[in-house]
């Protein structure tokens, strides 16, 4: 049988045509990775195209008055995706016909930063009327409140629309509680299609921001229902936390950071204090207490490695965020994010 001879041209053609082949199922790829249930990062690239630069810029008026917000922020999001997707329905206002989410138990007397929401929206519509969605808002403003705390950076998908509808039943029922066990926490983040490792890296958004008495009390006093303490806290830290909140005659509604070394700071001190016995809420704490668990193992990796927690977190920031959008003709773009057009 004669042989086929193959010329080195022929060799480097066929090499060219496999590599650009093969660039071109990664380039593929990555226009896929970037697009995901009809969101896209440059979303208003035409229709709005200052768009991020002018939630930035309220995101850092408001921060720099007040550094608490950048939490407020954070958790406006958290709050809005764990409840039917992240959708904005956590801004509409209860009316006289309407129930919205705002007096559900997690939120009521708790979740703040509407008039920030408010005054995106404003300048917003002033740019670009009826163009950029109240639950973009609220995804975009979340990544810059980490930013301007000094956390990482990572890029929004964007193109979500806003809701008709709320659900103040799910806002009770879908957020994770202060006093979770390990096994509803598990459960309440597997239900959105998020896993231990994301439940551990967003738990990391305790590094900043406060929490009232009302959602640590009982570890101080009464966490066993026999009159003892919660076990799993460092005694000087409960202490300190039993005189911010006396058993009696004290308003719950008072507040203490949940990072007490830098409640401000973005940083994986959150993860030092729940090994030290210093998680602030019991569903800090028992995220290292349940032993056997693979959140001890992760909770211990974070609290030694910022890179870590900051990959992860980000990656997880943008899984949440995926949850269940409205796109394409669902939902509306509100023109005032407290009420439905």
């Amino acid at each position: 049988m004669a042989q086929i001879k193959h010329s080195p041209g022929l060799t480097l053609q066929f090499l060219s045509v496999l590599i650009t082949g093969l660039a071109l199922m990664l380039w593929i790829q990555t226009v896929d990775a970037q697009s995901c249930n009809g969101l896209s990062h440059h979303f208003y690239y035409k229709s709005c195209p200052k768009a991020q630069a002018i939630i930035k810029s309220v995101v850092e008026d408001a921060v720099r008055k007040e550094a608490r917000m950048a939490a407020s922020l954070l958790r406006l999001h958290f709050h809005d995706c764990f409840v039917k997707g992240c959708d904005g329905s956590i801004l509409l206002d209860d009316t006289s016909s309407f129930t919205g989410e705002k007096t559900a138990n997690p939120n009521k007397n708790s979740v703040r930063g509407f008039g920030v929401v408010d005054q995106i929206k404003c300048e917003l519509e002033k740019a670009c009327p009826g163009v950029v969605s109240c639950a973009d808002i609220l995804a975009v403003a979340a990544r810059d409140s980490v930013g301007f705390s000094g956390g990482p950076f990572w890029k929004v998908l964007l193109g979500r629309r806003d809701s008709r509808s709320a659900s103040k039943s799910g806002a009770n029922n879908d957020i994770p509680g202060p006093n979770s066990t390990h096994q509803t926490l598990e459960t309440k983040f597997k239900r959105l299609g998020l896993n231990v490792v994301d439940l551990v890296a967003l738990s990391g958004a305790h590094t900043i921001g406060l929490a009232r008495c009302s959602s640590f009390k009982a570890r101080l006093y009464n966490q066993t229902v026999n009159g003892n303490h919660d076990p799993t806290l460092d005694t000087t830290y409960l202490k300190q936390l039993r005189a911010v909140c006396p058993q009696t005659g004290t308003d719950d509604n008072q507040t203490t950071p949940l990072d007490p070394v830098t409640p401000i700071k973005f940083d994986i001190n959150y993860y030092d204090n729940v090994v030290a016995g210093k998680g602030l809420l019991a569903s800090d704490e028992i995220l290292y207490s349940t032993k056997g668990s693979r959140t001890v193992g992760l909770v211990e990796s974070y609290s030694t490695s910022t890179h870590a927690f900051f990959k992860q977190f980000a990656a997880s920031m943008i899984k949440m965020g995926n949850i269940n959008p409205l796109t394409g003709s669902h939902g509306e773009i509100r023109k005032n994010c407290r009420r439905m057009n």
